[in-house]
């Protein structure tokens, strides 16, 4: 009993000892202080569009105003994708798609979602971090029908990838992809050809996609995995101007946005190096989430720390939007039709690293939306 005693005491003990020297080499971080001003709309002007029993991932509103989104599939949900009806979501396109049968598409981890000039969904699914099949699949809002598939190759997305979020260029010829790569921290980024059916990977571990030294502080909690290791995030931020020739990106864990023309980006011929050089270095921004851009330019950061919105200009300033305690994590951002703004809010700092009763004791999760003042193209 004695020697069983002295052994527990010993396994316990370098546990301990593991953990200790984990948090010692993995959880530190520097906090990011950014001087947030005064809020340009008051909380009062944002709506809340729905309440939602699990957390919501990312969202796409078309031009005639269906709302379409993700349940975050770190929450666990029932339903991967939703179109709102009445403020209640339903299974789209259909129940089948939302569990694994043989010998027909269905979801696995699908977390963002865009809309094209053409009416398409498409829906951008990591395939459980490379663990199953990374794909983007199309469905014609018209008739709600499946119309194009492509699988990645493992070479682009591999085992432990995360093709976290996209944009559509206007033509729906090239999509752009964000790699986040949060196990192997390999982030880069994605070029897919709708056309060719081809995919590459560019930009891998630049400067401007791999997550910095930074502490991410949402609520009342550090964000660290299991109270050890700090959770440290590249590339997810993205956004494509209207005319589809600037790509804005950048990873979670970094105080700046970086933006790189979309003609390098199809150059094939660009040495990575080249490739490289051609990347700015375009402005300040908090630690951030979801991104989407205006007519003008101007492009809305979604900052989980302060349970904000902010914008960055084309003069490079950021200024803050709104600024509301109900903004648990701000996530995905769509403009819809006649000026709308929607946004989902994932309160992940309630579902990452912890128990379904948690996540439970935090319900509802909402989809918002506010006018910023300038339009933008629905869908996007």
């Amino acid at each position: 009993m004695r020697r069983f005693s002295w052994g527990l005491l010993f396994v316990v003990g370098g546990l301990a000892l593991l953990l200790l020297l984990a948090r010692l080499l993995f959880g530190g971080g520097e906090r990011l202080e950014l001087k947030v001003g005064k809020p340009r709309l008051s909380a009062q002007e944002v709506e809340v569009v729905a309440n939602l029993d699990h957390p919501p991932g990312n969202i796409a509103v078309s031009r005639t105003g269906r709302i379409f989104f993700t349940f975050h599939p770190d929450g666990d949900p029932p339903i991967k994708v939703a179109e709102l009806v009445g403020a209640k979501p339903f299974p789209y396109p259909n129940g089948a798609f939302q569990e694994e049968a043989a010998g027909i598409p269905y979801f696995q981890s699908p977390l963002s979602l865009r809309i094209d000039q053409r009416e398409r969904l498409w829906v951008l699914d990591h395939g459980r971090y490379g663990r199953g099949k990374p794909r983007l699949l199309a469905f014609d809002l018209a008739t709600n029908q499946l119309v194009h598939k492509y699988e990645f190759p493992s070479s682009v997305a591999p085992l432990l990838s995360m093709l976290n979020d996209f944009q559509v260029d206007p033509t729906g010829e090239k999509i752009y992809i964000a790699e986040t790569s949060p196990f192997l921290q390999r982030p880069a980024l994605i070029i897919y050809d709708t056309i060719r059916r081809e995919s590459r990977r560019v930009l891998e571990r630049h400067r401007s996609v791999v997550a910095k030294n930074y502490l991410l502080r949402a609520g009342e909690r550090d964000m660290r995995i299991f109270g050890v290791v700090t959770l440290k995030l590249g590339v997810d931020s993205i956004a494509l101007d209207k005319q589809g020739k600037w790509l804005y990106y950048g990873p979670v864990s970094d105080s700046r946005l970086y933006r790189i023309s979309t003609a390098d980006l199809a150059d094939a011929s660009l040495a990575p190096a080249e490739l490289a050089s051609r990347v700015e270095d375009f402005g300040p921004k908090p630690l951030s989430d979801g991104l989407s851009i205006d007519s003008a330019g101007n492009i809305y950061i979604t900052a989980p720390e302060y349970d904000a919105v902010m914008a960055l200009g084309q003069d490079r300033k950021l200024t803050t939007i709104v600024r509301d305690e109900r903004l648990r994590w701000p996530d995905g951002l769509s403009f819809g039709p006649d000026g709308w703004l929607y946004l989902t809010c994932s309160s992940l700092q309630h579902v990452l690293f912890t128990s379904q009763a948690t996540m439970r004791r935090h319900a509802p999760y909402q989809i918002f939306r506010f006018r910023p003042g300038v339009e933008g193209v629905p869908g996007h």
